[in-house]
């Protein structure tokens, strides 16, 4: 084999070889190779209030495909553009619209409290609602939806905080779908979530 033919076989090998790399680190991180257990869930059972201060649960996910979005609300510009993209979905769900959940969920519950959150999304769709919590209730719902969140001091002694940035889609008994794609049109996005009512 000369080194004209053997060049482009080497280059192959390393791209297919790259792509099991990929694909393996892909598996690790969403769990699957936890032996003969199944893949790691996301999601479980949590109790948090919303804006209104109504006890909140897993259980209000039973019966309905739910929209959960993870912020907080001195957020500069993710959770913004996020919540009002939920909210155009919302409003091109139509009639459906309450067939539905959306939730607001923080990550700071050190300032958001409920009526925080109630001013924060005022500005939003009113079917969104806003969930927090205390620190350790809100903690063990980041850690069940594998949320990461971390708070980053700034120079005035202020913080912010670094987070996931999905929109989570759980069906209607609760369970994860997978990441909400909403890079195209609020119709064709509510059109798909219809899909799950």
């Amino acid at each position: 084999m000369t080194d004209r033919t053997a060049r482009p076989l080497v280059v192959v090998a390393a791209f297919a070889a790259s792509l099991a790399i990929g694909l393996m680190a892909t598996l690790w991180l969403l769990g699957g190779f936890s032996g003969a257990t199944a893949p790691a869930t996301i999601g479980g059972p949590f109790q948090l209030s919303d804006q209104s201060g109504e006890a909140v649960t897993e259980k209000n996910l039973q019966g309905k495909p739910t929209l959960i979005f993870f912020g907080f609300t001195h957020c500069p510009d993710v959770c913004p553009t996020s919540l009002f993209e939920i909210s155009e979905v919302l409003r091109a769900m139509g009639p459906d619209v309450d067939k539905v959940n959306a939730y607001f969920v923080s990550v700071d519950p050190e300032r958001d409290t409920p009526a925080a959150m109630k001013d924060y999304l005022s500005s939003f769709d009113p079917h969104l609602k806003g969930l927090t919590g205390s620190p350790d209730a809100v903690a063990k719902v980041i850690a069940s939806y594998r949320v990461y969140a971390k708070k980053v001091p700034l120079k005035d002694g202020d913080y912010t905080m670094d987070h996931t940035a999905l929109i989570y889609l759980m069906d209607r008994n609760g369970r994860f779908v997978a990441p909400f794609n909403m890079k195209r049109k609020p119709e064709e996005a509510a059109a798909d979530l219809k899909r799950y009512i």
